[in-house]
């Protein structure tokens, strides 16, 4: 197949990029170029790479895109996929590009678009798609609004993919970080530190290893009985917030010393935006229903459980300084607020 990923770099998309070369595809891979050099071309298929920003003109895509097909020999793509389209204007970009150039478009949606608060933890393709806690959630909505009309339209052949919490070998998966990403949290914890846990810990998630997504997404790619549908992608496996971080310390080797904040209060201490990511999506209890990406890609499961992925994933982070960025703003914060709340229980016994 001839497949074209635009970005195709990021947590999830590496390993899908990755997948589709071991397969033997051609990948057409359109972005900057900055971390291409983590792919190589498979035993049968090639990487060609587009270096291109998708937001420029129209023309000057369209021109590379056409110059890189007649490299290859190619009329159109099998296969194109979006990994870094979040709002309206990019799939409508897309869709001017892309509506005479490929059999199947994929756009990346995100299961937190999901009704928020939800009426049901259990979640299906069909549970309502209304989040007014999340910017991010309403403008994947809206994007999903845009594709479906063109496909009720014209047949534009989209197929859309709800990813939840996925996580690689670069990045532990958490409730509350900073914008740096996860290390300060393992720092904290290998420091003895205490870390935030939303809520009380009990609520309800999944986390699912990019390598298990990359071979449903790649299971859906070319796939005729995917058109018009919308498919999530997750683990089967179920755990507690309280699970998840004990899985962490342990992975380290560290006593889990939890802070649990509301996350209400969370969403509340500035300068970080809580809102939407804890409100309006991790805060709430979820278990997914993949009984539909099951019928559409036969045999497949998730094989990696999250105590076995979260343990590759700390030995990935601490051999490699490239992921331990730190982040000493994130880590005052987290000191102030934990301390707001021993202050305010101590108050509240009388002991000040």
């Amino acid at each position: 197949m001839n497949v074209l990923f635009i970005g195709g770099t990021g947590t999830i998309s590496t390993a899908i990029s990755k997948r589709a070369l071991e397969l033997g595809w051609n990948l057409f891979l359109l972005n900057r170029g900055n971390r291409n050099n983590e792919l190589v071309s498979g035993k049968t298929g090639r990487l060609i790479e587009i270096t291109c920003d998708i937001r420029e003109e129209d023309e000057r895509v369209a021109a590379k895109i056409k110059a890189a097909l007649a490299t290859a020999g190619a009329l159109r793509f099998d296969v194109v996929a979006d990994f870094i389209a979040f709002t309206p204007d990019h799939v409508e970009k897309d869709y001017r590009l892309f509506k005479d150039l490929c059999a199947q478009y994929i756009f990346i949606s995100s299961a937190s678009a999901y009704q928020k608060p939800p009426a049901s933890y259990l979640i299906t393709e069909s549970t309502p798609l209304s989040n007014p806690l999340w910017q991010y959630s309403r403008d994947k909505i809206a994007c999903e609004d845009f594709l479906t009309g063109k496909y009720r339209e014209n047949g534009f052949p989209v197929t859309i993919v709800r990813p939840s919490h996925t996580y690689s070998e670069r990045g532990v998966p958490l409730g509350v970080h900073g914008e740096h990403g996860s290390w300060q949290i393992l720092k904290r914890m290998l420091d003895g530190k205490p870390v935030i846990i939303q809520g009380d810990g009990t609520s309800l998630w999944t986390m699912t290893h990019n390598s298990d997504f990359a071979r449903a997404f790649t299971g859906l790619m070319g796939n005729i009985h995917a058109a018009g549908e919308a498919v999530q992608i997750t683990s089967d496996e179920t755990l507690t917030w309280n699970q998840i971080y004990q899985a962490i310390a342990d992975a380290l080797g560290v006593p889990l010393r939890a802070a649990h904040i509301a996350s209400d209060f969370l969403a509340g201490c500035g300068p970080y935006d809580f809102r939407g990511s804890l409100t309006g999506d991790k805060a709430n209890s979820v278990v997914f229903d993949n009984t539909k990406l099951k019928r559409l890609v036969p045999g497949w499961c998730a094989r990696i459980r999250f105590d076995q992925g979260v343990r590759e994933t700390t030995a990935y982070m601490r051999s490699h300084r490239e992921c331990q960025r730190e982040d000493p703003a994130f880590d005052a914060w987290c000191d102030r607020v934990i301390a707001a709340q021993e202050r305010a229980l101590r108050e509240m016994r009388g002991e000040e």
